[in-house]
C-alpha cells in the first residue's frame, strides 16, 4: 500500500468536512460584514442592513466569526486530518462528532444573540460592555468542543509513541500538539473570565465587575490567541510548501526547534496589550515587552529556514544565480494552486512582523494605540498568513474529504493573489492614517468621511480612500475562492478506490537530524508554565491591589450605563 495515502472512515470524513463548509458560510457573512464597515467609514453607505444598521454590531460580527469561529473551526479540522494521517491511526469519530456538535451548538448560539443586538461587546468583549449570558455560553461550548478535539488525539499519541520508541514524532503531528497545547493553556485564563466574573455578571447574580482584572485575564489569552492562529499556518510552511515548490525541508530540527519555542514564549506577553491600563506596574509591562521580543525569534528562525527551502527547490528546478532560483517557484501553475496561499502569506507575514515590534515597544505603542495603525497590523498578520493558509488549507481538506477534484483551479490560484494586493492597500491607508491620528472602532453616528462628524479631518481622506479600494479588492478575492470552493462541494465526487483515501504533500528532510532533546514536549510545557506564574502573579497582585469596586454595564449604543 502507498505510504502516502490513509484510509479515514466515513464517519471522520464527513465530521471533517462539516467542520469546514459551515464555518466557510460563516466566514463569508463576516468578510461581508467587513466590507461593510469599510464602506460605512468611508461614507458610501449610512448603515449596514445586514445587521439593522448598527455599527457595533456588525463590528462585533465580523471579528467573532472571523478571527474565533472560523479560525477555531479550522485548527480542528485540521488536527483531525493531519494527526491521524501523521500516526497512521483512526481518529475516534463519536468523540470527534461530540466536539464538533459542541462547537457547531457554540458558534450559532453565539451569532444568533450578537444578530439579535444582544451581543454587542466587540471581538475583545471587554467589560464593560454586557453580552446575554447565551453569548458566553456559547464561547465556552466553542472553547469546550476545541480541547475535546484535543484530547481526542492525545492516545493516538501516546501509543505511536509506545510502538515507535526512540522515533521522532513527525513534524506535522508535534506543530499540531503544539497549537493545542498553547491554546487549552491560554483558554483556561478565558474560561475563568466568562465563568467567574464575566457570565454571573450577565446573569445579574452580581451588580458590578472588576474591569481591569477581566481585561488582564483577556489578555492573557488574547495574544497567545495569536499563535493558536499562526501555528496551523507555520504547519503548513513547514510540511507542505518545501515539496509543492519541488524540494525538501533545508532543517527538520529547526522547525521542532520554532514549535518548542512558541510553547515556551507564547503566554507571557498579553501586557503588552496594557501598557496604557494604570493598575499595572512598569516592570511588568517591561517584562511581558522583553518576552514579546523573545516570541519573535521562532519567526526569524522560520525566515531563514523556509528561505533556504524555496531556494533548494529553485535550484532543484533550474534556477541559477545568486536569485535566479526565485523565479522558478510555482507561483502561477493552476495544479499548484495551493501554493500561492503559503507563499504570499509569508511575504505578508514580513510587514506584519514588523508592525508586532512597533506595538511591542512601549514608546512607539504609545503613538499608535487605539489609532487605525492597530487593525492596519492586524489585518496583516491574521488577515494576511492566517487567513490565507486556511483559505488553502479548507480547500484542499474539502477536496481530500468529500473525494472530490478541486474545480476552478485557475480561479482558486489567483484569488490569493487579487487578495494580497487588496490587503496591502487597505493596511496601508489604516496605518498612515493611524499615524495622522485617525481613530479605530470609533462611531459618533456619521461616517468618518461626513465633514459635519467631530472626528472628520481632511488630511485622513486620502487614506479612508485606500481602505475603500483594498477592503473592495478583498471582498473581490474571497468572492473569487468562494466560487473555487462551492463549485468544488457541489461538484460529482471521483469514484476510484486510490482517490477515496486521502493524501497530504508532506516534506521531506534535507538533512537527518537526531534532535533528540527536542522529542518531549514535557520539559518546555513546564519551563512554559514557571514562566507564566513568574509574569504574570505580580501582573494580578498588582491589579487586584490597585482597583476598587467595580463598573456598571454599559452599551456603546447608549449614552448612559445600563443597570
Amino acid at each position: 500500500m502507498n505510504t502516502d495515502l490513509f484510509r479515514f472512515t466515513k464517519s471522520a470524513k464527513n465530521l471533517n468536512a462539516v467542520l469546514i463548509i459551515i464555518p466557510m458560510v460563516l466566514l463569508f457573512i463576516g468578510v461581508y460584514g467587513g466590507l461593510m464597515q469599510t464602506l460605512f467609514r468611508a461614507g458610501i453607505i449610512q448603515s449596514d442592513p445586514f445587521v439593522g444598521g448598527d455599527y457595533y454590531k456588525g463590528l462585533t460580527f465580523h471579528g467573532v466569526l472571523n478571527a474565533i469561529v472560523f479560525t477555531t473551526f479550522f485548527a480542528v479540522a485540521f488536527g483531525n486530518a493531519l494527526v491521524p494521517y501523521a500516526l497512521k491511526k483512526n481518529l475516534n469519530s463519536k468523540i470527534a462528532w461530540i466536539s464538533g456538535i459542541l462547537m457547531l451548538v457554540g458558534s450559532v448560539l453565539a451569532a444568533v444573540v450578537i444578530l439579535m443586538g444582544e451581543a454587542t461587546v466587540l471581538y475583545t468583549f471587554y467589560p464593560p460592555l454586557k453580552a446575554h449570558p447565551l453569548f458566553y455560553i456559547g464561547l465556552v461550548l466553542l472553547v469546550v468542543g476545541s480541547w475535546i478535539a484535543f484530547y481526542n488525539w492525545v492516545p493516538m499519541y501516546l501509543e505511536w509513541r509506545k510502538e515507535n520508541e526512540g522515533k521522532k514524532t513527525p513534524l506535522s503531528v508535534v506543530g499540531i500538539f503544539t497549537t493545542f497545547i498553547i491554546w487549552f493553556i491560554a483558554t483556561l485564563a478565558v474560561a475563568v473570565e466568562i465563568l467567574f466574573m464575566l457570565l454571573p455578571w450577565s446573569l445579574g447574580l452580581v451588580d458590578e465587575i472588576n474591569v481591569m482584572l477581566a481585561r488582564t485575564l483577556f489578555w492573557f489569552f488574547g495574544h497567545p490567541l495569536v499563535y493558536f492562529w499562526l501555528l496551523p499556518a507555520y504547519v503548513m510552511y513547514y510540511v507542505f510548501m518545501p515539496k509543492m515548490a519541488g524540494g525538501k525541508l533545508y532543517s527538520d530540527m529547526a522547525g521542532r526547534l520554532v514549535f518548542m519555542m512558541f510553547i515556551l514564549f507564547s503566554i507571557p506577553v498579553g501586557t503588552h496589550h496594557q501598557y496604557m491600563d494604570p493598575a499595572i506596574g512598569a516592570q511588568w509591562k517591561l517584562l511581558h515587552g522583553i518576552f514579546t521580543f523573545a516570541v519573535a525569534l521562532p519567526s526569524l528562525i522560520t525566515a531563514f529556514t523556509l528561505a533556504a527551502s524555496l531556494e533548494h527547490a529553485g535550484r532543484n528546478q533550474g534556477g541559477k544565480g545568486l536569485f535566479g532560483w526565485m523565479w522558478k517557484l510555482p507561483y502561477f501553475k493552476k495544479e499548484n494552486w495551493f501554493f500561492p496561499y503559503l507563499i504570499l502569506g509569508l511575504v505578508i507575514f514580513i510587514f506584519g512582523g514588523i508592525g508586532g515590534i512597533i506595538n511591542a515597544s512601549y514608546q512607539m505603542n504609545t503613538v499608535v494605540h487605539n489609532t487605525a495603525w492597530v487593525p492596519g497590523h492586524f489585518h496583516l498578520t491574521v488577515a494576511g498568513p492566517v487567513m490565507l493558509a486556511f483559505l488553502g488549507g479548507s480547500l484542499y481538506l474539502v477536496g481530500q474529504f468529500m473525494n472530490k477534484e478541486i474545480r476552478l483551479k485557475s480561479w482558486a490560484m489567483i484569488s490569493p493573489y487579487v487578495y494580497t494586493i487588496g490587503l496591502f492597500i487597505m493596511s496601508y491607508g489604516l496605518k498612515i492614517g493611524g499615524l495622522k491620528g485617525m481613530p479605530r472602532r470609533t462611531n459618533t453616528g456619521a461616517s468618518y468621511a461626513n465633514p459635519d462628524s467631530i472626528l472628520y479631518q481632511a488630511d485622513w481622506m486620502p487614506y479612508i480612500d485606500m481602505t475603500v479600494i483594498g477592503g473592495v479588492l478583498m471582498f473581490i478575492g474571497i468572492v473569487i475562492y468562494i466560487t473555487s470552493f462551492f463549485t468544488t462541494v457541489f461538484s460529482k465526487s471521483r469514484s476510484d478506490d486510490e482517490h477515496a483515501m486521502v493524501t497530504f504533500p508532506i516534506s521531506e528532510s534535507l538533512h537527518d537530524e537526531p534532535a533528540t532533546w527536542l522529542r518531549n514536549f514535557k520539559p518546555y510545557v513546564i519551563i512554559a508554565i514557571i514562566l507564566i506564574i513568574l509574569s504574570y502573579t505580580p501582573v494580578i497582585y498588582d491589579v487586584i491591589q490597585a482597583t476598587y469596586g467595580g463598573s456598571v454595564p454599559y452599551s456603546p449604543d447608549s449614552p448612559v450605563p445600563l443597570r
